[in-house]
C-alpha cells in the first residue's frame, strides 16, 4: 500500500483534531467551515466524495476494516500521496469520536469552492430551493431524492444546514457529490433570501413554484404545471413551512394532495413526490 499508514494509540496526534468530538453538532458546523474539512463516514460514501472530485486529507478506521479498505485507500493515495490513514484500536476511536464506528471508515477532506449560481442554474431544467431546513437527516434524504429523481441542482438558503455536514452526507449516501448545488441569498439574510433569490431565478427563466398548504395552491398534477420547462421547485422547514414573503414571490404554489385527514408529509417524503410528479418530461 503506498499510502503513510500510521498506526495510533494516543489521541495527542494533532492531525486528529479532525474527527475530534464528531457528535457535537453546533460546534461541528462551526469548526469544520472553518477548518475548510469535511468529515465522510462509510466506505461508499468515501469513495463517491473522492470519484466526485473531493480532495481526501486523511482517513482514520479501525484495524479490521483495513484490508478491505485497501484498494480505494490505494487510489486516493495515487492521487495524493501525502495522504495520512490512522488506524487505531476500537476503544481509541469512540473515545475520539464520541461515538461506535461502525460504518468501516471516516474521512477528511478539503470543502470544494462552491459554484456561481449561474454556472448551477446554465442548462438546469429542474432546480430545487431548500428554505432554512434544519434538520440534517432530511438535508441528506432531499439530495438523496434529487439525485434519483432528476433534480438538475439543488440551491440551499443561508439559513439550511451544511449539505457537507457528516449526517447530510450520510443520510444522502453521497449525493451531495452528484448532484451540483449552491448557496442562493445573502449570507445573513435567512428569512429575506427570497428578495433577491426568487428574482434571479425568474430572470434565469424558472417558473417558481412554493411547496405550501395555501388556499390559493394548485394540486402538484394540475396540467398548469405540467407545461413549464424551466422549474425551480421550493420546499421550507419543518413545523414553520415556507415565509409568506416567498410564498408571495413565487409564481405558483402547489400542494400534494392528501387522504384520511393527514395535512402533510415530512419535508424529505414529500420532496420525492414532488420531483417525480413535477420532473422535467
Amino acid at each position: 500500500m503506498d499510502a503513510n499508514v500510521v498506526r495510533i494509540d494516543t489521541l495527542e496526534d494533532a492531525r486528529l483534531d479532525a474527527y475530534a468530538r464528531l457528535t457535537e453538532t453546533q460546534l461541528r458546523s462551526r469548526l469544520e467551515p472553518e477548518q475548510a474539512i469535511f468529515i465522510a463516514e462509510s466506505r461508499k460514501v468515501i469513495e463517491r466524495a473522492f470519484d466526485g472530485g473531493m480532495q481526501p486529507v486523511s482517513l482514520l478506521l479501525e484495524e479490521k476494516w483495513l484490508p478491505s479498505m485497501e484498494p480505494l485507500i490505494a487510489r486516493m493515495s495515487s492521487r495524493v500521496p501525502e495522504l495520512a490513514v490512522f488506524v487505531a484500536p476500537h476503544d481509541v476511536l469512540a473515545d475520539l469520536t464520541g461515538f461506535e464506528l461502525t460504518r468501516g471508515a471516516l474521512a477528511a477532506f478539503r470543502r470544494p469552492t462552491l459554484p456561481a449560481l449561474d454556472d448551477v442554474l446554465a442548462g438546469a431544467r429542474r432546480v430545487a430551493v431548500l428554505e432554512d431546513i434544519t434538520n440534517h437527516t432530511n438535508v441528506g434524504a432531499i439530495f438523496r431524492s434529487a439525485a434519483a429523481l432528476g433534480i438538475d441542482a439543488v440551491l440551499v438558503t443561508p439559513g439550511c444546514h451544511d449539505p457537507l455536514y457528516r449526517r447530510a452526507v450520510r443520510v444522502s449516501m453521497g449525493a451531495v457529490f452528484q448532484v451540483p448545488w449552491t448557496r442562493i441569498g445573502d449570507k445573513g439574510s435567512a428569512r429575506t433570501w427570497a428578495q433577491t433569490g426568487i428574482p434571479r431565478l425568474q430572470e434565469a427563466g424558472f417558473a417558481c413554484v412554493a411547496m405550501a398548504l395555501a388556499d390559493e395552491s394548485v394540486a402538484i398534477d394540475d396540467a398548469c404545471l405540467a407545461g413549464i420547462e424551466r422549474m425551480a421547485i421550493v420546499l421550507g422547514t419543518e413545523g414553520e413551512g415556507l415565509s409568506p414573503e416567498t410564498i408571495e414571490l413565487c409564481d405558483w404554489t402547489a400542494r400534494i394532495p392528501m387522504m384520511h385527514g393527514v395535512d402533510s408529509l415530512n419535508v424529505a417524503a414529500a420532496s420525492a413526490v414532488a420531483f417525480w410528479q413535477l420532473r422535467s418530461r
